[in-house]
């Protein structure tokens, strides 16, 4: 079959990049501005001073901090390099912090994730940015965790479990943010050459280049990383090839002037991790008389095992050669931090793209008996049902149908953030803006016959054709009003305003031209108090409103006006509570919330399409608490719990795929030339969609049962007086010891409505080396 036709654009956008990363700041090396000076790594101002010593990150997977003014885990490098796979995604990162929920059936970093949520809210309903400009796809607001950002350029992860304060810009920020932070460079000249191999056939290959302080060019420091991976996945047929590459520059200009320069390029290549099938199990489902169910056929898992997910049948639309990714992205960003006459200023403009070109067969699941292809066998060989989407096209009754997208989508943005000392505390003031590009297309194909347009007249199989801009701004306002040495009040409003235009010469779904635009705009306030208690301890109360502008899906009508008129935007009151305390051996903090919720929409996938649904009122209240303990001798315990209540005000019933509560436990070792952790984390039941009873109530079926996940991990750091480079590093990790493979997420239905699920990925093992040169 044809393979995709590889784009140039990115791969231009790459070589821009990386060149203006570390080029840049050589032209300006020489230049002076003596009034515009500020130190290499300014900050913004802040109203309270902490002068007590703290537990080391070190010590620790997460901390908190005692400026804190609502629920932080901040998760530092040193847990990222020693307990997560080198592989790792800044999903796979963020798992181990309270009230997270990470689903990752083809194994840790080698593909997205296909359900990352925060309390129960569910991606596109969080926030994500990279050093600290907001990101995320203009549709539905989602992310991409495995295409963009490797671990190696991570210098720590934050979760914030809360809208944050006026100045929290986004475009969802009701659901907490969480925050991946690009690591300096380092003071001294250094190429660090690493690798590692593990389970699935997963090798990983790189090397990064560091300049460290050049005096001869002003103090500029740069460093840059570049690495592959490969791995045939834990799912068959999820295989993935990845490169990446990134490079930073930072260029003090003055005494007060600060430069960056940021510059990220990745391509991703491989099976199209589709969705698996399982479908005896005593709970599937619910009858009509409101009983449980068993289906009569076996399903996928039960013939072939957890890890089946695409076929080597070319006659089965599940085929791996008709199911493939084609991705390209990139990032970067100047910023500039200065000094003006007391005022801090913070401004970065930077542009990001994301390129998918995607092939499918039209129903690869096909509901476990589909096609006459093998994955459809029982076990004595027979074909006791009907397929969901028989094989055949225009072409031919035994051809493979499928489909052909891309979305491809470039972002232009600034965020410019300023402060100043104001009276009795701090005058916090910016604006971000966004506006993107995008292009969205599908049509039916047949796989057989070189992906020719699968209907009769052939202009009849485009599903869809959009081009289209999205565009946000948020300008925001706060004080930051210190009424005492301790104690800090903090009050502010945001405008969120959101623009959406498409100019479709076919519109999804109704299939017609469309040329529509529509503005939905919101007053946000937030309010803030903060109290140091004593040098250790803090506290702090906080209340926001949250706002989601409507999904793209709300255009796919004929008349999107009138659609548009009677949907509200998903709307957020927030109430939290919470206390840190910090000391030389002890990190704890501990938090209450209430989030009222109104307008919630939620989706449901069905054939690989989601749907979506309004479940109006819902209220989300909960606890958790984080802490850490020195031991002694090196040793440090680790343990966080949550408490996740998140109800339809309508039925009572518990949001589908929210458990009750997550928990978390781990030692750590950490003296010598040794490191080690052994961490679990659980998350409890939780039902995986709703049905309707013989009463007509809706109730919870499909119920995913509570599961424990632990992993181990070692590493051994070589001295002076060893044959290696000093500094040099082996490491051994080994994720899931127990090999559980329970089912963890109800991942859609087939055309024909059999529920599809993902199991978790079994024991995999990881081994890593580095080895630096000064």
């Amino acid at each position: 079959m044809r393979r995709p036709v590889r784009r140039s654009l990115s791969h231009h956008a790459l070589a821009a990049a990386i060149l203006c990363a570390l080029t840049l700041p050589l032209a300006v090396a020489h230049a002076e501005d003596a009034s515009n000076a500020s130190p290499q790594n300014a900050r913004q101002l802040s109203t309270v001073e902490v002068k007590a010593r703290a537990l080391p990150s070190k010590h620790a997977p997460t901390h908190a901090s005692l400026k804190a003014t609502q629920p932080q885990s901040v998760i530092g490098r040193n847990y990222i390099e020693n307990a997560q796979s080198p592989a790792a995604n800044y999903s796979d990162i963020v798992a181990i912090a309270p009230s997270v929920v990470d689903i990752e059936p083809n194994g840790p970093g080698l593909a997205n994730s296909k359900g990352l949520s925060i309390r129960g809210f569910q991606d596109g309903q969080y926030n994500l940015t990279w050093d600290g400009i907001p990101v995320g796809d203009a549709n539905d607001f989602t992310h991409h965790s495995a295409e963009y950002f490797m671990p190696q350029d991570l210098g720590s992860v934050s979760l914030d479990r809360g809208p944050g304060n006026a100045s929290t810009v986004g475009f969802a920020t009701f659901g907490g943010t969480i925050g991946l932070h690009t690591k300096d460079p380092l003071p001294h000249p250094q190429t660090t050459l690493y690798g590692a191999l593990g389970s699935y056939g997963t090798h990983l290959a790189g090397a990064e280049f560091d300049t460290g302080v050049m005096h001869d060019y002003g103090d500029l420091s740069a460093f840059i990383d570049v690495r592959g991976l490969s791995s045939n996945g834990a799912l068959s047929g999820a295989t993935l090839d990845r490169k990446n590459v990134f490079a930073k520059a930072v260029k003090p200009l003055g005494e007060h002037t600060t430069l960056t320069v940021v510059a990220m390029a990745n391509r991703n290549t491989g099976g199209n991790a589709a969705i698996v099938g399982a479908t005896s199990y005593p709970y599937v489902a619910v009858d009509k008389k409101g009983g449980p169910w068993t289906s009569p056929l076996p399903g996928q898992m039960q013939i072939f095992g957890p890890g089946y997910d695409l076929s080597g049948n070319p006659q089965s639309q599940a085929y791996t050669g008709y199911n493939y990714d084609d991705f390209d992205t990139d990032f970067g960003y100047i910023g500039l931090q200065s000094d003006l006459g007391g005022v801090h200023i913070d401004n970065k403009l930077y542009t990001y793209a994301y390129y998918h070109d995607g092939w499918n067969g039209l129903d690869p699941n096909g509901g476990g008996c589909d096609h006459g292809q093998i994955n459809c066998l029982t076990p004595d060989g027979t074909f006791p049902a009907k397929a969901d989407t028989p094989n055949g096209t225009v072409y031919g009754a035994n051809d493979i149908p499928g489909q052909q997208m891309y979305l491809r989508y470039r972002n232009w943005g600034d965020l410019l953030r300023m402060s100043q000392k104001l009276g009795p505390g701090a005058l916090l003031y910016g604006v971000w803006f966004n506006r993107q590009l995008y292009h969205r297309y599908q049509a039916e194909i047949d796989l057989s016959n070189n992906d020719a347009f699968n209907a009769t007249p052939p202009g009849a199989a485009i599903d869809r054709y959009i081009n289209g801009t999205f565009t946000v701004w948020q300008p925001y306002l706060q004080y930051d009003w210190a009424i005492t040495s301790g104690t800090t009040l903090s009050a502010g409003l945001k405008y969120a305003r959101f623009t959406r235009h498409d100019d479709a010469p076919i519109q999804q779904k109704v299939k017609k031209p469309l040329n529509y635009q529509q503005t939905w705009s919101k007053l946000l306030p937030a309010l803030e108090l903060h109290q140091m208690i004593d040098d250790h301890w803090s506290a702090y109360a906080q209340v926001a409103k949250g706002y989601l502008a409507p999904n793209e899906n709300l255009f796919y009508v004929p008349d999107p006006g009138q659609s548009t008129a009677n949907v509200v935007p998903e709307q957020t009151t927030n109430y939290q509570l919470g206390t840190v305390y910090s000391d030389a051996r002890l990190n704890l903090q501990a938090d209450v919330y209430r989030i009222n919720f109104s307008n919630m929409v939620t989706s449901v996938k069905i054939a690989g399409v989601s749907y979506f649904q309004n479940l109006g009122g819902t209220t989300y209240k909960g606890a958790e608490i984080e802490g850490s303990y020195l031991l002694g001798a090196g040793f440090s315990l680790y343990a966080n719990a949550s408490y996740n209540k998140a109800t339809q005000n309508s039925s009572g019933l518990q949001l589908k795929k929210v458990p009750t509560h997550t928990f978390a436990a781990g030692l750590l070792y950490r003296g010598g030339h040794w490191e080690a952790s052994l961490l679990a984390k659980s998350i409890g039941a939780r039902w995986g969609d709703y049905g309707t009873a013989a009463n007509g109530s809706t109730v919870g079926i499909y119920r995913l049962p509570a599961l424990t996940v632990a992993n181990a991990a070692v590493h051994y750091r070589f001295g002076a007086d060893s044959p290696l480079p000093r500094g040099s590093r082996i490491g051994l990790q080994i994720f899931n010891l127990t090999d559980t493979r329970k089912l963890d997420d109800l991942a859609g239905y087939t055309a024909g409505k059999v529920p599809l699920f993902y199991a978790m990925t079994g024991r995999s093992i990881m081994a890593s080396f580095s080895v630096p040169f000064r």
